[in-house]
């Protein structure tokens, strides 16, 4: 089995699982205390910081390690906003920053806070003054991921940081993806990351908070970890954490052009052997082993399956993939293709052989799938003068943009198609296809039920 998903979660790295063996026998005992086995938890405990610090760049008495990455966030936004809640009570995010920011930001706006969400291009990436001009004189906080964990984009943290800075206000980073790769450059204040993303033990996160970072830590008062992470420390995970984070970061260099050798095939490869394929994502701006791509006319899900049964373990941010039904949030705010969509995210050491096993592999599975899905044998199309309306109610996407394609070649040019839809995802797969057939997307409209897609022919 060909594990590809390393952007979810990385295999115990040897070297943490050596130390985290090690930790059970010399650090049980509570750091806290004065004997013999606590001074030796202490000991294990401060070289743990001073290691993380140091990976981070940052100085040991600002790192807090937490239960999770999620809590890591959780802690940062809310302390954040906490210690400047004079100041005012506007936060500002980016529109594809991990979930755990999000659902910060919608606790905050529920609590009577404002949230103003950064928008990003089409290969996902920020403008710098996009924050910029969000930034106000009652902004708290501002949040920014060092790269998208469903695309790989990174983002331009230096120079987002240095716009926050010149008006005081802190930078939130979510580095859960990149800081295996390296420290996260710029004047950012307070940063999250996550072990299992670089080959750690799941349950251990970093928080660091800089010094004049105005911090309020929420919830009851507790000595540990400054008081930002309360309850005994996890030893043990956070001894392995630290150790495979300078672990991978010593290969990290080596590694890197590795993958991206491995990951630029990819990128080049997919649209030359499956037909109707959007590669998204920076091209260039980009995190080493990360490619993600869209198929037209498939259901992410199915597409899923069929790589797993061939030996592939890949993931998605598919709508098909989502028991809401609903369109990945950093699909729908790039505004490219979800349907079908696949990201493979490769851990260190991925085999070549693997990758051009995958390349064979992929084609033959995107061709089943769409195959078993098919255009209904008689779609229901009626025809208006210049126009087809396609009633596609009651139908999960890719369906509706399926029927959508088989009706369109009947459409003299000029004339239209409107596809009736109630399925979020047709919002964004309509238009993504538009695009890529060169068509025009004339809007939508409102239907006595679900929403009505217009698509004029153009060519």
């Amino acid at each position: 089995m060909a594990y590809f998903d390393a952007a979810s979660a990385v295999p115990l790295h040897p070297v943490a699982r050596q130390a985290l063996l090690a930790s059970l026998d010399e650090g049980w005992a509570d750091p806290a205390r004065l004997y013999r086995e606590g001074r030796k938890a202490r000991m294990l405990l401060d070289a743990a910081r001073e290691a993380a610090a140091e990976a981070v760049g940052c100085r040991a008495d600002e790192v807090v390690f937490t239960a999770s990455g999620t809590r890591a966030v959780h802690t940062g936004v809310a302390g954040a906003l906490a210690g400047r809640r004079r100041v005012g009570r506007h936060l500002i995010v980016s529109a594809v920053e991990h979930s755990s920011v999000l659902h910060s930001a919608e606790v905050f706006e529920a609590d009577g806070g404002t949230v103003t969400q950064v928008p990003v291009n089409r290969a996902g990436l920020v403008d710098p003054s996009h924050y910029a001009a969000a930034l106000r004189p009652g902004t708290a906080l501002a949040c920014l991921q060092s790269a998208n964990h469903e695309v790989g984009t990174v983002q331009p943290v230096a120079e987002v940081a240095e716009e926050c800075r010149a008006v005081g206000v802190p930078l939130l980073v979510d580095a859960a993806q990149s800081l295996g790769w390296g420290p996260v450059e710029g004047a950012w204040s307070l940063l999250a990351a996550s072990a299992h993303k670089w080959g750690g033990p799941s349950g251990a996160g970093l928080l660091v908070v800089r010094k004049g970072a105005r911090f309020a830590a929420r919830g009851p008062a507790d000595e540990r970890e400054s008081g930002r992470a309360p309850g005994f420390e996890n030893l043990p995970a956070i001894v392995a954490a630290v150790a495979s984070l300078r672990a991978v970061r010593a290969e990290a260099a080596q590694e890197a052009a590795r993958l991206r050798e491995l990951t630029e095939r990819i990128r080049t490869r997919v649209p030359e052997l499956v037909p109707d394929v959007e590669v998204v994502g920076d091209a260039e701006r980009r995190l080493p082993g990360i490619v993600t791509f869209s198929c037209l006319y498939a259901d992410g899900e199915a597409l899923l399956h069929e790589l797993d049964r061939a030996g592939f373990s890949v993931s998605s941010g598919s709508s098909c993939t989502s028991s809401t039904l609903t369109p990945s949030h950093v699909l729908k705010a790039m505004g490219v293709l979800s349907e079908g969509n696949v990201r493979v995210s490769l851990p260190a050491g991925t085999a070549e052989e693997d990758v051009e096993r995958f390349l064979e592999v992929l084609p033959g599975a995107v061709a089943g799938v769409r195959e078993k899905l098919g255009a209904p044998a008689a779609p229901a199309a009626v025809r208006g003068p210049g126009e087809v309306v396609v009633d596609s109610l009651g139908k999960r996407c890719p369906i509706p943009v399926i029927e959508l394609a088989k009706v369109f070649g009947s459409v003299p040019v000029g004339g239209t198609v409107r596809v009736l839809s109630d399925d979020e995802a047709a919002r964004l797969d309509i238009p993504a296809w538009c695009e890529m057939r060169g068509q025009e997307y004339v809007g939508e409209e409102p239907a006595q039920r679900g929403t009505a897609y217009v698509v004029r022919r153009v060519s």
